[in-house]
């Protein structure tokens, strides 16, 4: 039996680079789950696993997992009562969004801080491609990064083209385990081509006719930096449910709802008509983001609709 680490997941197979040896193809053997849910994915990049090397050159077989520091999960976007296992182990996380090319739906970047969020997992956000915004665009980003640098996340504005921020991103990236995800066509393999060169992933221009991004990255896989550390490129994300999460999942993990609840009359306040609620106030005041809330407000109607229809199906 050998240890290592997971470096590339298909779904089927996985790439393992043992700590003192080659990269194995390995399968599973058995069934994983996190903690009692199913998975459709059940080893993730990032995964400490023990192998049992097999006769047949490089390919062995995964018999179990490591104990995990922490995980990225999201819904199953083709099956809802499962989870997909983003990575595991990771030390960070950056969120590569564009207000152009394709336009920005600011509810993505609330949506995505629900998976990292719940494990206390730090993220980035970088607004790429700022050499095609525009005055009003700009406007824009600093609203954004008004918002989030206000409440604790670091935002960068980066261009591979100009070269603006991409220092920046190198050092944040430095000797850290860093998964990178976006939104599907953000330019996500471009950018990670530009930061560490030689590797050549395959990229694709958006759509003229629709202007929405395609999937360049299939599978999830950890490539090394030459100035140290390893990132995780995930595959491009086209929309994010939460069926895994409850209302009050929701309110606490919005990082500035949570802090505030301690003032709500009511411990269970779900910041939305409960009398005396401090959350609404701060709305009110200015002293919450009104997007932020109003992503929050959508996020759990979302959740208890879905809630109320598998109830009543499973009856």
């Amino acid at each position: 039996m050998k240890k290592g680490i997971v470096i590339k997941s298909t779904g089927s197979w996985y790439q393992v680079k043992l700590d003192a040896g080659p990269t194995l193809n390995c399968r599973i053997r058995g069934k994983f789950r996190l903690q009692g849910q199913k998975l459709t994915n059940p080893v993730a990049v990032g995964d400490r696993v023990v192998v049992n090397e097999e006769k047949e050159a490089d390919m062995g077989m995964i018999k179990s997992v490591l104990p995990r520091e922490n995980y990225v999960v999201r819904q199953s976007p083709r099956q809802k009562h499962h989870l997909h296992l983003l990575a595991s182990n990771i030390d960070q996380a950056v969120l590569i969004v564009t207000i152009r090319n394709p336009d920005l739906k600011q509810g993505f970047i609330d949506r995505f801080l629900l998976m990292p969020e719940p494990h206390d997992i730090h993220v980035y956000f970088v607004f790429y491609k700022s050499d095609v915004y525009d005055e009003d665009d700009l406007a824009f980003f600093a609203l954004m990064e008004a918002i989030y640098e206000s409440i604790g996340y670091r935002v960068l504005l980066v261009s591979s083209l100009t070269g603006d921020g991409l220092d920046d991103l190198r050092e944040l990236l430095r000797d850290k385990i860093s998964l990178v995800s976006g939104q599907s066509g953000v330019g996500k393999s471009s950018l990670i081509n530009q930061l560490q060169p030689g590797l050549e992933l395959r990229t694709e221009v958006l759509s003229d006719y629709s202007g929405k991004g395609q999937h360049t990255t299939t599978f999830a896989e950890m490539f090394s930096l030459d100035g140290g550390g390893s990132i995780i490129d995930t595959p491009g994300i086209k929309m994010l449910a939460f069926n895994n999460l409850e209302v009050m999942d929701v309110a606490h993990n919005f990082r500035e709802l949570f802090i505030e609840s301690e003032h709500c009359k009511f411990g269970d306040c779900t910041h939305r008509n409960e009398p005396k609620c401090a959350v609404k106030a701060a709305v009110e005041n200015g002293e919450i983001s009104e997007l932020r809330y109003a992503n929050y407000l959508q996020i759990v109607a979302e959740i208890e609709d879905q809630n109320y229809w598998e109830r009543h199906t499973e009856m």
